[in-house]
């Protein structure tokens, strides 16, 4: 049997642990687009590949502690900006949700406490519940900074199993201070379901007996797959909870070889095995901020973004071969280019490579834009790509040069050397 163990408002939770008297008082997390990283004095990034998740970015700058953390969301004229990024229990019961505005949270709680995030502490609180549960259980997967899968097969008699969860989640609740919740299920989608309805500090264990009672009623869109456009497909068939559409099956199979294997989740007939370690198969940056038409200064951007990518991937140590720019304008306009290039991978090159991207993508020079990306996959060790032999001995020339600034970044900051076009 499969196990899924999610952390209950992880962040929230962990502010918690750091100041026990935020216990039981409406919370907030708030969080915003770290446009910092464009101030030509900026320094001390730093960069995290170990978890993933929503909110968890690649490149962070660990928050000071403030007496007031909302002024890290205040600007210089006193606006208020940011979002949600988690909200304790107490502070849901007030209709607050998560990626809501912090100025509109407000506006439905005024005394809800906002919290500057702690990325540092996140990422520490994580890399020990991942070790604990490492010593409970044979196999376990982490799948992003907050939630685990586990895998109790021939560990844990079934019969034995909703024991073993509870007193797991009481066990991590007094060694670690986190509070999660649990699911126990055949498989691993039917678990992550569970967990979902144990929470707050639950657990809840699905077999064979109560599979039926408790999937069957359960929404559609409440099944972790199920995107909007599934949602309403299902929708338009009169398929609205998950007994309906496993009723339904030629219905849903029809639909294409996606819709063939959700039903197969959805019915518990297959599953996916416990991934103990993960590749990482992308990796991008980006950064959202106030509307700017200034070309100039976002020409310099992306020279800042580059810089930054570049650091990563040879931190990753890895080849991307496919490259992607993507520039979201005012009144919701997007605009992209993507190139595939297999060659030896120098900073000179990425930066010039993404500038040229940013020059091509950019079609609606009209418009203000307000968010900038980045992202580089395909990696050689994936996609076994060849790199091309035209000019390699002069690109191995800027290659040590790259390593070599590279050394001089790991030692003293991502922000040690930087391009004269930054300035």
């Amino acid at each position: 049997m499969k196990i899924h163990i999610d952390i209950d408002c992880f962040f929230v939770s962990a502010a918690r642990i750091i100041d026990p008297t935020l216990n039981h008082k409406p919370v907030a997390i708030g969080g915003r687009s770290d446009t910092k990283i464009f101030n030509k004095d900026a320094k001390n990034q730093t960069v995290n590949f170990e978890n993933s998740g929503s909110f968890v970015p690649t490149f962070y700058k660990a928050y000071e502690t403030k007496d007031d953390d909302l002024s890290s969301f205040t600007d210089e004229n006193g606006k208020v900006r940011g979002i949600l990024t988690t909200s304790s229990y107490e502070a849901r019961a007030f209709g607050i949700k998560t990626t809501m505005s912090i100025r509109e949270a407000l506006q439905l709680c005024p005394h809800l406490i906002i919290k500057a995030p702690n990325m540092s502490l996140y990422q520490e609180l994580s890399h020990k519940l991942h070790e604990f549960l490492s010593k409970r259980i044979p196999l376990v997967e982490q799948a992003s900074i907050d939630e685990f899968y586990g895998d109790l097969t021939g560990w844990v008699d079934e019969a034995d199993i909703p024991a073993f969860i509870d007193n797991l989640r009481h066990e991590i609740l007094r060694e670690i201070k986190l509070p999660v919740s649990i699911g126990g299920a055949p498989t691993r989608y039917i678990a992550k379901l569970a967990t979902t309805y144990a929470k707050p500090f639950g657990c809840k264990t699905i077999d064979k007996y109560n599979f039926d009672t408790f999937v069957n009623p359960i929404k559609v869109e409440n099944f972790a797959g199920i995107g909007k456009s599934m949602k309403w497909r299902l929708h338009s068939t009169q398929i609205y909870t998950l007994g309906e559409l496993r009723n339904r099956r030629g219905t849903v199979e029809s639909w294409g070889p996606y819709a063939k294997d959700l039903y197969k989740r959805v019915n518990g007939e297959i599953d996916a095995p416990i991934n103990t370690t993960h590749k990482r198969k992308s990796i991008g940056i980006s950064r959202t901020f106030d509307p700017l038409f200034d070309r100039v200064e976002l020409k310099r951007r992306i020279h800042v973004l580059a810089r930054h990518l570049s650091y990563a991937i040879l931190k990753l140590n890895v080849t991307p071969t496919v490259f992607h720019l993507n520039i979201s304008y005012e009144m919701n306009q997007n605009s992209h280019k993507n190139i595939s290039l297999a060659e030896l991978f120098t900073e000179k090159k990425f930066d010039t490579l993404c500038l040229q991207l940013f020059y091509d993508a950019d079609t609606q020079r009209r418009l203000q834009v307000i968010r900038l990306s980045i992202t580089c996959s395909s990696f050689t060790r994936d996609s076994k790509k060849e790199l091309s032999l035209i000019g390699f001995q002069e690109e191995q020339k800027m290659r040590k040069l790259t390593e070599e600034t590279q050394v001089l970044r790991e030692k003293y900051g991502i922000d040690t050397l930087k391009w004269g076009s930054e300035m």
